[in-house]
Formats: C-alpha cells, structure tokens, sequence
C-alpha cells in the first residue's frame, strides 16, 4: 500500500502502557502537520486504547503480529517512527535486539537503516522501573545508536507525558538532518557513478 497523496509516513507505536489513550492526541496534530500516519501496537497494547477510534484516524489497519510473507503489506514503509508510549519493556528488549514482536522488529529494522527515531518512555517516577540499571543501559544504548530517546521526568511529570508538539518538533529535527544526510549521500554517489561512466 502506497502513502496518500505522496505525504512522508509516520508510524507510531504504542505499547501496553496507562499514557496509550495520550497518543490519539499525537496522531491528529502529526496529520495536521502533514503525516501520514500508521499504528502499530504490541501484543498486549490493545487492551490499552480504542483500536476502532485510532484506526479510524490513520484509515489504515492497526498491526501488532508478524504477517505471513506471501500476504501482501497492509501499511506503507515508514518515514520516520515515533514510540509513544514506550514501555520498560519494549525499552530493553529494543536495545538488546530481541524482536520477538512485530513492533520491537520493526524498531531493531529501522534502527539498522538509521531512520530517524523519537522513543518516549512513559510509566511513574518512583515506582520502581525508572530506578532500574537496565532501563538506563538501555536509554544510553539506544541514544548511541541515533534514537532520540525523550527522557524528562522532571519536566513531565509523574510519567513523562511529552505534548505532541514537543516530540513533533523533534522529528522535525531529525527529519531536516535525515533528509540534508540523504542529499549528501546521493550526490556523492551521483559523482562515483559519473566517474566510472568516464573512465
């Protein structure tokens, strides 16, 4: 299936969390600001928001299982992913590269292409995850590798609840700097292609 109307592609994925019914607010502003959006959830991250409701806003099917490789994709490839909420959980698993959900093999993917990558970590401070050494391993990892990994409690609290507007205008970011790489990398190639023709 082919983006609408040429619109960049986001996805957004949305784990098992209590902030999962926050992320209806990102899907809309993104649309407003010319996404086109698809949802892809964990196994478990149904049980967390109104699945009818969001699909209906993206108009595309919300995916959370591995389809069979003769079936035909029901969702464009990404632009750029956004994970909101991000569970502990998909957190670790993402950074230790254990796919075993459709949603963290999409992320170990997309990550290996080095597309751009915003992860928001959401559950309460002080309860007990947020002072775990893995989690933190994990956020350090993942920033390594290129991810943006919005990680502010303090400044969102009790869960890091980021505005949409907030990790919007990182993407953004990421997007300009993503798309000036792309550039560069084309007119290189551009120029080795010209040579060898010359040669």
């Amino acid at each position: 299936m082919s983006a609408q109307r040429g619109k960049k592609v986001l996805y957004i994925i949305i784990c098992a969390s209590s902030s999962a019914p926050l992320a209806e607010k990102l899907i809309i502003q993104a649309k407003t600001n010319g996404w086109d959006v698809c949802i892809l959830t964990t196994p478990q991250g149904y049980n967390f928001f109104d699945v009818p409701v969001f699909a209906q806003l993206t108009e595309y099917p919300i995916r959370s299982q591995y389809k069979h490789p003769t079936e035909p994709d029901v969702l464009p490839r990404a632009d750029a992913i956004v994970v909101f909420p991000a569970t502990f959980n998909t957190m670790n698993k993402w950074a230790n590269g254990i796919s075993d959900t459709l949603a963290v093999g999409i992320l170990c993917e997309y990550m290996g292409l080095g597309y751009p990558i915003i992860a928001v970590p959401c559950f309460r401070t002080g309860g007990g995850l947020d002072g775990h050494p893995a989690f933190f391993r994990s956020i350090d990892f993942l920033r390594m590798c290129g991810v943006n990994v919005i990680y502010e409690p303090e400044m969102y609290p009790p869960k890091n609840q980021v505005p949409p507007d907030v990790i919007l205008d990182a993407l953004n970011g990421m997007m300009s700097s993503f798309t000036a790489e792309q550039a560069k990398s084309t007119k290189k190639l551009d120029k080795e292609i010209i040579r060898e023709l010359e040669q």
